[in-house]
């Protein structure tokens, strides 16, 4: 017989797919899983089959699997799973109200197979949520981050630093879905909201501060440590192998 331990470790390849389904996204699976056995029922067996891998890969798109957050003052942590597409110095959006001083920006950007779960980088307060409407461009492409539909959040920690989280519509996204209000308390790793169907993340860093994380490195949400504002090395360079 297996200890709980042994079984666990073997059986973990099957927890990381059949992690829990967020609730936004019953109504999707419901839809499609209908239209499934409607198309299987009617004699549209080959229809019916396409529909049953789109039945499975909704409920893969809204998984929310659990995170183990760092917990120490002054770690950033990462707000999105996916790929770190620009690490850049950037005035910030208006509605950010952060000031007209260019900040770091670290850019992650979601495809459609990644969690799109959104969580908080850092303990605080959020003291502003502004939605900003726009168009629906390729969430990669730089431009996207002030032409895009948008839900900008500014989050102070206790000492007065604040930072910027943007959560930015893609080419298939239609719904920027939020979980707090303006004036709550968050901590680091708290689901903040959610964007249906391939979208990217934006976080601007406090004024000075240096990203640990380089173009190209794939982020974990709750979990990947983007700052720490106690370092005071320079920015980070990376080796692709």
């Amino acid at each position: 017989m297996l200890d709980g331990r042994k079984r666990r470790t073997m059986l973990q390849p099957i927890y990381s797919i059949l992690t829990p389904i967020h609730r936004e996204g019953y109504r999707f699976i419901a839809v499609f899983l209908v239209g499934t056995i409607v198309l299987f029922l009617t004699g549209f067996e080959a229809l019916g089959w396409f529909g049953a891998v789109l039945c499975v890969w909704c409920a893969y798109f809204f998984r929310d699997p659990e995170r183990a957050t760092p917990l120490r003052e002054g770690l950033i942590i990462s707000p999105a799973d996916g790929r770190i597409s620009t690490v850049e110095a950037v005035v910030p959006p208006p509605e950010l109200d952060l000031g007209s001083a260019p900040r770091q920006r670290i850019s992650i950007f979601m495809n459609v197979f990644d969690v799109h779960v959104n969580r908080s980088p850092i303990d605080g307060h959020i003291t502003r949520i502004a939605y900003v409407p726009g168009k629906f461009i390729n969430a990669e492409l730089d431009k996207s981050s002030a032409d895009n539909e948008r839900q900008a959040f500014t989050i102070e920690m206790e000492g007065g630093n604040r930072i910027g989280v943007v959560q930015i519509a893609g080419l298939l996204a239609r719904r920027i879905i939020k979980f707090v209000r303006e004036g709550e308390q968050v901590h680091a790793g708290q689901r903040i909201g959610l964007i249906r169907f391939g979208s990217r993340v934006d976080v601007y860093l406090p004024d000075g501060q240096m990203p640990f994380v380089a173009v190209g490195q794939r982020a974990i949400a709750g979990e990947t440590v983007l700052a720490d504002l106690r370092a005071n090395e320079g920015a980070r360079e990376c080796r692709r192998s």
